[in-house]
């Protein structure tokens, strides 16, 4: 159990701009005062994909303080401790997550970016639907992480837990 009974989790995708910003934005609401969602990027875009920012707002999210960040905000000897640190890349982006202070449990979510889906290649219609489809798997994860009873797990039965949503969550997508 965190020392302050919050469980801090650290969202990490490539750019900050889509996925990260989404898990963090349903974390908070989902946590309910149990969890605090944070996210960062390795190469941050420097600004919230627009249609995220939107959908979020559909979907009765606060969207006030996301803002796309760089790891480099979490690194150092100051650094806050995180207790989970998700990555929500694309396995095409081959990035390892970045090495953190303190322990906390890792793990691999792969989400390929709406962003990529560009105007012109793919409609309006199917951007959103992307965006939408994006949203959806990851609440989907997240209301079953925060579901855990987490106080009553030891660490290896976490990671465990976490491992088996991993696999649940990657055998869906192949």
């Amino acid at each position: 159990m965190p020392k302050d009974g919050v469980y801090d989790v650290l969202f990490l995708c490539t750019r900050n701009s889509v996925r990260s910003i989404i898990a963090e934005a349903i974390l908070n609401k989902l946590g309910q005062g149990k969890f605090k969602g944070y996210s960062a990027g390795t190469k941050p875009k420097g600004s919230v994909d627009p249609r995220a920012l939107n959908l979020l707002r559909q979907m009765k999210h606060p969207v006030e303080g996301l803002r796309s960040k760089s790891i480099d905000e979490f690194s150092g000897p100051d650094a806050q401790a995180f207790d989970f640190i998700i990555t929500l890349s694309d396995p095409t982006d081959g990035e390892p997550a970045p090495q953190l202070p303190g322990h906390p449990v890792t793990a691999q979510w792969t989400f390929p970016d709406p962003s990529r889906f560009e105007t012109g290649e793919h409609n309006e219609a199917e951007i959103a639907a992307e965006f939408a489809e994006t949203y959806k798997d990851i609440n989907v994860l997240l209301s079953t992480f925060v579901s855990l009873p987490h106080a009553s797990l030891d660490r290896l039965s976490l990671e465990d837990k976490v491992g088996e949503m991993t696999a649940q969550h990657a055998s869906r997508k192949g």
